[in-house]
């Protein structure tokens, strides 16, 4: 790739919104725009729909001539094959393989196109610009659509021999059948609890099993979403209050593990769930301290993305258009 091009593009591609920004060596935010992820019935037409939706920008800064490369960040995104992978949470990628980089090369001239996992890209940008800059071992964890993870070992993402280690969101933790049905067609994944429609699903139980009352009862329980949750906690809601302590328990418990095998410095929190702030940050940490091994215990950080928005997976994504 031509590093002598002053910018490149970074795409974030969540299950909800796909944000395209344009960068620059310093990592500042030139240009961005963004198109609804599930809008669209096929990759050809996600494509089509993401190049308009670019073209405007990459005339901000001049033309595609003074682009060096674009990276994407992506659920079930292969570092390796620059293909999105059976990806349980994208309506037009979830049967089979799309080479999504490919196709973006070719709808902008042939430009140098790469691609990881969202979560890796969030960990890149946090590495970078943000939460873990000087850090050299820790685990990013997205909480959106979905629950991703990037992990750095040693200043290293870790992709494993076909380039899906890291999933630590289809980690079980209710094993049986009494565990939640996941999006990847297992039971009893982290993603199915903890994710924003996890909670927004453990609201719709709780409200559904019991008579308590709740401001989250104002609105149609099909039309709950995490948010909601987020609002009724920070007014003293005992029922949302309760689904953020479940949530951050069971955050907690699996960070407890993930510290066995890769002895974090720092979890960073990535996502709109993060937003509740303490509602959701004190029990993952009380819980984690309760479950983890004794020579884990007090080490590692717990933090919220250094970085607002979308930015982190942007920026992250973005480095891949230089060729790092």
């Amino acid at each position: 790739m031509d590093t002598q091009k002053p910018f490149v593009i970074g795409v974030d591609l969540g299950g909800t919104n796909t944000v395209f920004g344009i960068v620059d060596a310093r990592g500042q935010m030139i240009a961005e725009n963004s198109i609804k992820t599930q809008a669209y019935k096929t990759a050809e037409d996600f494509v089509e729909a993401g190049t308009l939706c670019l073209r405007p920008l990459i005339e901000q800064v001049g033309g595609i001539g003074n682009i060096a490369g674009m990276g994407i960040g992506a659920p079930n995104g292969n570092y390796y094959s620059g293909s999105i992978e059976f990806a349980p949470n994208l309506s037009w990628a979830h049967e089979g393989i799309v080479p999504l980089a490919q196709m973006f090369s070719d709808q902008l001239n042939g430009l140098p196109v790469r691609l990881t996992n969202d979560a890796n890209a969030a960990a890149m940008g946090e590495m970078a610009y943000g939460a873990a800059r000087g850090m050299k071992n820790f685990i990013v964890i997205t909480l959106g659509t979905g629950v991703g993870s990037g992990i750095v070992i040693n200043g290293q993402l870790v992709y494993g021999h076909d380039g899906f280690a890291g999933e630590l969101g289809h980690v079980t933790m209710v094993r049986g059948e009494k565990g939640r049905t996941c999006g990847c067609g297992r039971k009893g994944c982290l993603e199915a609890y903890c994710s924003a429609t996890g909670v927004a699903r453990t609201a719709r139980e709780i409200l559904a099993n019991t008579d308590r009352p709740s401001l989250l009862r104002n609105k149609p329980a099909d039309q709950l979403e995490s948010f909601d949750v987020s609002i009724a906690a920070s007014k003293g809601d005992e029922v949302a209050n309760e689904i953020f302590q479940f949530t951050g328990k069971m955050l907690g418990e699996a960070c407890a593990d993930f510290a066995a095998f890769s002895s974090p410095e720092a979890f960073i929190f990535f996502g709109g769930l993060c937003k509740a702030g303490d509602l959701i940050m004190k029990p993952i940490e009380e819980a984690y301290n309760q479950h983890v091994m004794p020579i884990f215990k007090g080490k590692a950080k717990f933090l919220i993305s250094g970085l607002m928005n979308a930015n982190a997976a942007v920026l992250g994504a973005s480095a891949l258009g230089w060729g790092e």
